[in-house]
């Protein structure tokens, strides 16, 4: 029976989720518009290199995956990395978030690298640390949504720095008048009344609002990080453990029934949800007429976070592959009854808004925890620990998709004619159309495929159990025989 890990472990462990959850909404939103609009780069430049920038990790995942598996300090095999990512991390993101203002195509290229390459240093190793705090099935559970909760807390900082500069930027000053345009722009939208809100044109606040996020990123990276490092200690690895070659190590992942579907199911999913997040914007400004998302996205990130227990507790239930299960097809019906509203129809969007971000939590843990486990399978049949390769391959599929669910959203979208600039009156039928099907229908698509190959899941809580036997009598067995 495993030691059960100390909450000050688990809390601490999960610091490091926050900042490296910071980056993700200015890169969909704000260093495209930045670069593009106020730096000069023709948009389609721009997106090549962020569609390039996310399949290089094909190389850099499995990369990173494989050397943190294999190297071995007097500090453990992750803690290094993320001391040596943090100050990689910091620096790539003054520079790619605060550039000079006439910058190149080379300069957007290079730091761009340099980000994508501090955060595979730091993310890979630290959820392959996480993964081997403890044995036990529910325990890697709450590792993970103790992550997930900092994950949570960083989107939310996300989403509030852009809605305080535009607040700001609209007349607003001072704290108490920020928080009070927040309460009425929630106010406004359970009410259909907005009044006379002023519309801010985001292409003259890009500069500030990333600004804002590289202090913020800057500010909680190297905090977060030290309360990782000192507060938690790494598992040693087992002086017995078996080291197979990097290739008998892919095969054996290929061999990996569980690991393969987990796979495939966050393909389909990352490529539902990066289908949506891509069109968005969009859909909640120009279909339903919200004049403002901030408070939109606020609300969504709070309804996530306050969801974890919930989820964490239901996966304990019915088990984890059920327990997602149940993210999809709710999030399934909100998005269905999405494609339904109209323009003016604030009430209804933020009410389904909420319940979809009450799934966030769900959908954002809940693979990761079933990863972990799978990582057991490998362990029974190479005799090794190699949770780090196992999460690059989750890592690197997940950026796939994102790139290539986002590319083809916007695609369809501005092929069939929707305009961007001029919204809905500007815009086709077809284009207008394919906005609503893309947001609505397109995650019901890939998530219907996704819950056939969850129904039958085979690594069950029951089967896990016997599993975990299994590897404890071997450890102990190989334990003996090293003493003799």
């Amino acid at each position: 029976m495993s030691q059960e890990l100390s909450r000050t472990t688990i809390v601490a462990h999960g610091t490091v989720g926050l900042p490296m959850a910071v980056f993700g909404y200015p890169l969909a939103i704000w260093i495209p518009a930045h670069y593009s609009g106020g730096l000069g780069i023709s948009l389609a430049t721009v997106g090549t290199i962020l569609m390039i920038a996310r399949l290089s990790d094909v190389i850099t995942d499995p990369l990173m995956g494989e050397m943190s598996d294999r190297w071995r300090t007097r500090f453990g095999r992750r803690k290094p990395w993320l001391f040596v990512g943090t100050p990689v991390m910091m620096t790539s993101v003054y520079f790619l978030f605060v550039p000079p203002e006439e910058v190149g195509m080379f300069y957007f290229l290079f730091w761009l690298a340099a980000f994508f390459i501090g955060s595979t240093m730091i993310v890979l190793p630290h959820r392959a640390w996480g993964a081997e705090l403890s044995p036990d099935y529910h325990q890697r559970s709450r590792v993970t949504a103790a992550r997930e909760i900092y994950v949570l807390v960083g989107l939310m900082v996300a989403a509030a720095v852009p809605m305080i500069v535009e607040i700001n930027a609209d007349g607003g000053s001072g704290v108490a008048e920020v928080f009070l345009t927040i309460w009425n722009d929630a106010i406004g939208a359970f009410s259909g009344d907005f009044g006379d809100k002023t519309v801010v044109d985001r292409a003259t606040l890009t500069g500030p609002v990333l600004e804002g996020l590289a202090i913020s990123v800057m500010v909680a990276l190297p905090i977060c990080a030290m309360i990782a490092l000192v507060m938690v200690k790494e598992p040693a690895a087992a002086p017995t453990e078996k080291r197979p070659s990097f290739r008998d190590g892919l095969k054996l992942v290929a061999k990996n029934g569980p690991m393969m579907r987990v796979l495939i199911i966050a393909v389909l999913v990352y490529l539902g949800e990066s289908s949506r997040n891509a069109v968005s914007l969009f859909f909640i400004r120009d279909i339903v007429g919200v004049p403002t998302i901030g408070a939109a996205y606020f609300f969504y990130f709070i309804a996530g976070f306050a969801a974890i227990p919930f989820w964490l507790w239901l996966g304990r239930k019915v088990g984890k592959h059920r327990a997602f299960l149940g993210t999809l097809i709710t999030v399934a019906l909100v998005s269905t009854a999405n494609l339904f509203l109209d323009y003016g129809d604030y009430l209804v969007f933020f009410l389904l808004f909420v319940v979809k971000g009450f799934c966030f939590g769900g959908l954002q843990f809940l693979p990761l925890a079933m990863i972990a486990d799978v990582v057991d399978v490998d362990s029974a049949r190479s005799g090794g620990k190699r949770a780090g390769t196992y999460f690059a391959f989750l890592g690197f599929s997940e950026k796939i998709a994102i790139a290539f669910g986002t590319g083809a959203a916007l695609n369809v979208v501005g092929l069939l004619g929707f305009d961007p600039a001029g919204g809905v009156a500007a815009s086709s039928d077809a284009g207008v159309l394919s906005l609503r099907l893309v947001y609505c229908m397109g995650p019901v698509l890939f998530y219907g495929l996704a819950m056939r190959l969850i129904w039958n899941y085979p690594l069950t809580p029951a089967r896990h159990a016997r599993l975990r036997e299994r590897l404890e009598r071997r450890n102990a067995r190989l334990a003996g025989t090293a003493k003799g």
